[in-house]
């Protein structure tokens, strides 16, 4: 199915969150993949900040990883006709992201290019309490991070509504990096120590490996 919207199920576990996530009141930003199961996630499940008067940007460098039509956007117009008298921005979504060439290819050397330019744009952002919503495969690459082995589960580490917590780190240049924080990870993962880069370079060619071999991302490149 092409860009399908949420289930009830899914809209259940919107609800679910907009109940239970803990940071309501420090939420500054609320920024989205113009998919529209990510809009209507960050439409229910961050309600309250709706109700405050934030928009949502959506920000298409956040895609989905795939060329899978369920993974693939609708047209600019079919989004601004649907979302018309919602509080979704979608100034920042260009004619062809939906395309799947060039920049939003799967291959993974553009798809790490636009986690990058996702983080880039984030770190320039006044705002420093920023709620990102996005899909499970692209976020193993924004957030650099491969160490739940999304090879030996469906595709992603990520549960559907999950969330984790970032701060950028302090190392100078341009690769914008983010990690954990502390409180994020012990909350899922206990005390369990981070992996080196070593061990999360060697999972992620193993998860290049077997997207590329399941049709998931052409032309792995790590």
């Amino acid at each position: 199915m092409h860009d399908p919207i949420l289930t009830a199920y899914g809209e259940e576990q919107c609800h679910t969150l907009a109940r239970h996530f803990p940071h309501h009141n420090n939420v500054e930003l609320l920024v989205a993949s113009p998919l529209r199961r990510t809009i209507y996630t960050t439409l229910l499940g961050f309600e309250p900040q709706i109700k405050k008067g934030l928009m949502i940007i959506a920000l298409p460098e956040l895609q989905e990883v795939s060329d899978y039509r369920s993974d693939t956007g609708s047209d600019v117009e079919v989004l601004q006709k649907e979302m018309q008298g919602k509080p979704v921005d979608l100034s920042l979504v260009p004619e062809g992201w939906n395309s799947k060439k060039g920049k939003w290819s799967p291959d993974s050397e553009a798809v790490e290019k636009r986690a990058k330019e996702a983080r880039q744009w984030l770190k320039a952002r006044p705002e420093r309490e920023i709620v990102v919503t996005s899909h499970g495969g692209f976020l193993h690459f924004f957030t650099e991070d491969w160490s739940d082995d999304p090879a030996r589960t469906q595709g992603t580490g990520w549960e559907n509504t999950e969330f984790r917590s970032y701060r950028f780190s302090e190392e100078s240049g341009d690769s914008v990096s983010i990690v954990e924080t502390t409180e994020s990870r012990e909350r899922r993962r206990g005390t369990e120590k981070p992996l080196t880069e070593t061990e999360q370079n060697q999972l992620k060619e193993t998860t290049h490996k077997s997207w590329e071999n399941s049709g998931h991302q052409i032309q792995a490149k790590v």
